[in-house]
């Protein structure tokens, strides 16, 4: 490559020609689409922001200069230019870096990003607290259109308005989002592009933010103009940017939506999915019932609702927009009114709706139902923005909602049968990343919803498997039978947001120890819960599940070793305790 292999840092990037960037930017856009197609990533996204971020970096002087990206989902051309393009030119090391910002891998890199619409509000506080201290450094936001859609957004430009110091906010306009783009605002934009932003009718100046708008948002002359004329300006200013996702890739600019993520080819996950499951049995709910309405903010394509399904669902579809928060108090308003809401979000993102879920849902007991998709599995470690690992202690936390983790195909399917019908009480119903297709205990009914299933009795030991973790469970309790002949119980619990007082008084009577497994983190989870219970008595409670804390670049067979979340480590842990206890036992 004629110039990308002589670039380690923005500051090479400087002595280039206007000629040789555009060439720099053939050369960077081939290396993102190699990359994707080879190790997955978000492709369209990127392709589209190739030439404003060279423009951003040749007329600004980072790090000195702050940039933050929005979600990050558009980094990759910045991680290029500052010292990472390793990544994405050696498929080996692409686990050694995130795709998303990160200040722990370079200077260049502000915040860790991963969540969407909070640039906004990062770079206003980021600017306030520069002029407090007296700093000169330029602030510039990366907003894409579908984040404006997010609450925080609004929030952060509100605010933005009232500052008196240098802040660029670059929105970043290719017209989607993950899917299409949703909500009133888009309105707005469509009709600012069309007038090449000279519309009495703009968003940006109603809030009280100058505004600037570029037509061509690939034209890297052009960029370099704009921003060299406005780097100074001291008052918050919006700048336009008309771009397009996937831009010089057809297929991505053909399915801008397919190609907005590309999964590494050869990764899947073994038999059927969760999401296909989901949408399965919504089309039949909804095909049966008009008051069945699938809620989703903005991630439709991972969590079940594909083009087809969105298309067959037809109005029973609402796509929200990137504004979780919204979607949950959406969804208690709709269930208030007699409907039957399902929202479908991924449980990291489910974390921005915790006080939604507690005073609008919960207080009101509204018969929503929400389905937390584990992206990544539950416990993830490439990527901590992205961990679904912590929804499970937030949803168990809350009074008044009834939180459920199926282990099979079956359970998944009953539970989210029921809970559609149901309108007694908000459900958060956790989707199985891996599907088993075993039966694991009666199955599942109204009656029986709060109750442990005992699938198998034993003596000595007792194993409680939350969700997949239960499948964990079967082997390890396998495992310490041949390994040491102790028959150990097997419980899946399937309900977390409370215990089962009755199954666990049973096991006190003839078994020495529990053993509980969950895919999510320790500190305030499930297994606490029943170690609580066990507080006063003699019965010892082994919790398995993440640490509480954050990861990245770790593989997630590292993370199990560490955090003992394997048979054997598990059996020898078990053979330490109970060897411990003997002396006890004896004395007794």
């Amino acid at each position: 490559m004629q110039y990308l292999s002589q670039i380690d840092s923005p500051k090479q990037l400087k002595r280039l020609s206007l000629p040789e960037l555009e060439v720099l930017a053939g050369e960077i856009r081939q290396v993102l689409i190699d990359s994707a197609l080879a190790s997955g990533g978000h492709l369209g996204p990127n392709l589209g922001v190739v030439e404003l971020t060279l423009a951003l970096h040749y007329v600004f002087d980072s790090p000195r200069d702050k940039f933050i990206f929005d979600v990050s989902h558009q980094c990759y051309t910045h991680k290029i230019l500052t010292g990472r393009k390793r990544k994405f030119l050696d498929p080996a090391a692409d686990s050694l870096f995130t795709g998303y910002t990160n200040p722990r891998e370079s200077e260049h890199d502000t915040f860790l990003m991963g969540h969407t619409s909070t640039s906004v509000s990062l770079a206003a506080g980021l600017a306030a607290g520069r002029d407090r201290c007296g700093d000169d450094y330029r602030v510039v936001a990366v907003i894409g259109d579908g984040a404006l859609s997010g609450g925080e957004a609004f929030e952060g430009l509100n605010n933005a308005a009232e500052l008196d110091g240098n802040l660029l906010i670059i929105v970043n306009d290719n017209d989607m989002s993950i899917a299409e783009n949703h909500g009133g605002i888009y309105r707005n934009l469509r009709e600012l592009r069309r007038t090449g932003g000279q519309s009495a009718n703009n968003f940006f100046t109603a809030c009280g933010l100058a505004y600037r708008f570029v037509e061509d948002g690939h034209d890297l002359g052009a960029l370099i103009r704009v921003f060299t004329e406005e780097k100074e300006r001291q008052r918050p200013l919006v700048i336009h940017v008309c771009t397009q996702k996937g831009k010089g890739y057809e297929p991505a600019e053909r399915d801008r939506e397919a190609y907005h993520h590309l999964h590494k080819p050869g990764k899947s996950v073994a038999g059927e999915r969760g999401d296909a499951i989901t949408r399965q049995v919504l089309l039949k709910k909804m095909a049966a019932d008009p008051s069945v309405i699938t809620v989703c903010p903005a991630v439709p394509r991972n969590v079940g609702a594909d083009t087809a399904f969105r298309e067959q669902a037809g109005r029973q579809y609402i796509d929200v927009g990137i504004a979780e928060a919204h979607a949950v108090s959406f969804a208690a308003g709709m269930a208030k009114a007699g409907a039957k809401p399902v929202v479908l979000d991924y449980g990291t993102f489910l974390q921005r709706t915790y006080d939604q879920l507690m005073h609008d849902l919960a207080i009101n007991g509204s018969s929503a139902v929400i389905l937390s998709f584990t992206s990544g599995g539950g416990i993830s470690a490439m990527d901590a923005a992205h961990a679904s690992m912590y929804d499970l202690a937030m949803t168990a936390s809350i009074p008044g909602l009834l939180c459920l983790a199926p282990a099979t195909k079956g359970e998944f399917v009953e539970m989210l049968e029921w809970a559609v019908d149901q309108q007694e009480e908000p459900v958060v119903i956790r989707v199985p990343n891996r599907i088993y297709t075993y039966q694991a205990g009666r199955p599942f009914t109204a009656a029986n919803r709060r109750q442990f299933q005992l699938v198998r009795t034993g003596k000595e030991v007792a194993f409680i498997g939350l969700g997949q973790f239960y499948d964990l469970a079967c082997q390890a309790c396998s495992l310490l039978a041949r390994r040491y002949g102790i028959a150990g119980s097997l419980i899946n619990p399937r309900v977390y947001s409370e215990v089962d007082e009755t199954v666990l008084q049973e096991l006190a009577a003839s078994h020495r120890l529990v053993v509980t497994l969950e895919d999510g983190i320790v500190s305030g989870g499930f297994g606490q819960r029943v170690a609580s219970f066990y507080g006063t008595t003699a019965v010892q409670v082994l919790s398995y599940g993440a640490e509480k804390e954050f990861t990245n670049c770790v593989p997630l067979s590292t993370l199990y070793s560490r955090y003992r979340l394997e048979p054997a480590c598990i059996v020898a842990d078990i053979a330490r305790i109970l060897q411990a206890q003997e002396p006890e036992r004896t004395e007794e």
